[in-house]
């Protein structure tokens, strides 16, 4: 994870903006073993909460030696956390599900987490029917991984839910699997909900936009993500597309906490729908910019030619509508080019500073959303006469 001191006077901002904000993060992990090469330790998620004044639903990253050790792990974890840690099991429908669960749940766990990709099914395997009936039983959500790397998972999904309406069945990573189309299904499958882990703005304006906000759940995936970008984004995201507070809050974690303490979902009311107006022309030109960079980071690339684009894009004048967001996202690539590590351990797959560039990526899709003090100062018509340099972008 990496460190939030970029973010935090974002959120204490929209804290102000959003009183009563409870922030509760449905989407965190614990371990060390997972092949990716990513690590976290309770503690470090813990002061990743802490942070920010957070609860988190937690659960194991990929064991591939099983995961009744590491379940273990993580309801010892949540119990010496002093209620900051809610306790998922996770399991494979290998490995007798109905009675690790079973096990898990009478030992303290609020949920459960599937990983269709780390274990290679599908929703529809045989193993989960007996897992769907227990938790519809015990009325505990069930949260899946629905973002890359698998094939589309969303009928599955809301059979279901249809076969099983006591279970609350979360899409993770806005469900980006079958986002093109599931989103149709929420309103009329109240117990399908999606949660936020997931970089991508479009993606998550769209999920704004079309699903019922008493059905999106603010999640980071930490340590992939961190809860201080999560919450910062779910609610920059609530107020672009016009939510009220009450439905903010709701997002950011009130809804989760009725639905681990086995409680019903509030309506929160319908989805806003899509925005009525396109994007502003000359930030949509600097996000494309701005997520070919990513592309290219993603894959350990280093994009300066990209983000030279990109700072070149936001040379729109002072006097600019659109200057406080391109002003902050020049601040968010001048921090990046002087960044060098942040101390946190990450796959050295990723370009370094790639944190910046999600963070001027968001910015550019949520320009409705309140804005600190930039990071760095810029003058938009000084570094039009040159007066601006990052070594890193030539």
């Amino acid at each position: 994870m990496f460190a939030a001191t970029l973010i935090l006077p974002w959120l204490e901002l929209l804290r102000r903006e959003i009183p009563g904000v409870e922030l509760f993060d449905v989407h965190t992990h614990i371990g060390r073993n997972d092949p990716d090469g990513y690590r976290c330790e309770p503690e470090e998620l813990i002061e990743a909460l802490e942070e920010v004044d957070a609860r988190g639903v937690v659960f194991p990253m990929h064991e591939p030696d099983g995961y009744p050790p590491a379940n273990d792990e993580v309801l010892r974890a949540a119990a010496a956390s002093g209620g900051r840690l809610v306790p998922f099991c996770r399991l494979d429908p290998e490995d007798d599900p109905v009675a690790e669960a079973e096990r898990c749940l009478d030992a303290g766990a609020r949920g459960i987490k599937f990983h269709p990709r780390a274990e290679a099914f599908t929703l529809d395997h045989p193993k989960l029917r007996d897992v769907f009936a227990l938790a519809d039983e015990r009325r505990v959500p069930v949260l899946t991984h629905a973002g890359r790397g698998i094939p589309a998972l969303g009928r599955h999904a809301v059979d279901a839910c249809e076969r099983h309406p006591g279970m609350n069945l979360i899409l993770a990573h806005a469900g980006i699997s079958d986002l093109a189309w599931i989103w149709s299904e929420a309103q009329t499958h109240p117990n399908l909900f999606f949660d936020t882990s997931w970089w991508s703005a479009a993606d998550l304006i769209a999920l704004f936009s079309l699903v019922p906000p008493g059905q999106i759940l603010m999640g980071s995936d930490a340590p992939y993500g961190t809860p201080a970008f999560a919450a910062t984004m779910s609610l920059r995201y609530s107020i672009q597309v016009g939510l009220s507070a009450d439905q903010a809050r709701s997002i950011a974690g009130g809804q989760l906490a009725r639905l681990v303490a086995g409680e019903p979902a509030r309506d929160m009311g319908p989805a806003p729908g899509p925005p009525s107006a396109p994007p502003d022309p000359l930030l949509d030109r600097l996000y494309t910019f701005l997520v070919s960079a990513l592309g290219q980071m993603f894959n350990g690339v280093d994009p300066a030619e990209t983000l030279a684009l990109a700072a070149l894009a936001c040379e729109v004048g002072d006097d600019a509508p659109q200057a406080p967001v391109c002003r902050s996202i020049l601040g968010l690539l001048e921090m990046r080019s002087r960044y060098r590590s942040d101390g946190q351990p990450r796959p050295p797959r990723f370009a370094p500073g790639i944190q910046f560039v999600v963070v001027a990526a968001a910015l550019a899709r949520t320009p409705g959303a309140p804005l600190p003090p930039e990071p760095v100062e810029v003058d938009l018509s000084e570094r039009a006469r040159g007066a601006f340099h990052d070594p890193a972008l030539g």
